[in-house]
């Protein structure tokens, strides 16, 4: 377990399970080197919001945000976020992701990740028949009146069950050693 796992068992009982989703990702030195900030989570963390604003810390050549900047604010937020929302037993991964940018971004940028109750819903729904599927979500980099997107994220999450992924994990290592 890290130390990021114990933290979320025991902060959710000092402060809140959306206080420590902010504050802990705020103060997260992997993440506060991406200049982003969340800057409100929903009570049922079903709603993060976050801000990467314009500094001399990710400002590039040309005067706009670094697209690096960009993309690791965006990054850890939906599988962090999703792995919260379902319960223990699933797993939730990182797959892949795609990065479009739209416009230099000269200005704050603003994004909003939400996971509504029917999506977590048809989540599990599709995952019990399936056992694992491929969520696809995308997030959108936009100035604070969310009327202009300067770019666009999409990640590809894996998502199964525990028992599931346990079982794929124990054939993939036994077919290793048969190899060797």
């Amino acid at each position: 377990m890290t130390i990021y796992q114990k933290i979320a068992k025991v902060g959710p009982k000092l402060i809140g399970q959306d206080k420590l989703f902010k504050y802990g990702f705020n103060w997260l030195p992997m993440y506060r080197r991406s200049t982003g900030r969340i800057v409100s989570v929903s009570k049922d963390l079903t709603e993060v919001t976050m801000r990467l604003p314009l500094s001399y810390r990710n400002r590039n050549y040309v005067g706009s945000i670094f697209g690096g900047s960009m993309f690791s604010a965006v990054d850890p937020i939906p599988m962090v976020q999703l792995i919260n929302l379902l319960d223990s037993q699933y797993v939730v991964w990182d797959k892949s992701a795609e990065i479009y940018f739209k416009a230099p971004a000269r200005e704050d940028l603003y994004a909003d990740f939400v996971f509504t109750e029917q999506e977590l819903e048809q989540i599990k729904r599709d995952v019990e028949q399936q056992q694992e599927i491929n969520l696809i979500k995308t997030t959108q980099l936009t100035n604070k009146a969310r009327d202009k997107v300067f770019c666009e994220v999409k990640k590809t999450l894996y998502i199964s069950t525990k028992a599931h992924y346990k079982k794929k994990r124990a054939k993939r290592q036994q077919a290793k050693a048969e190899q060797s």
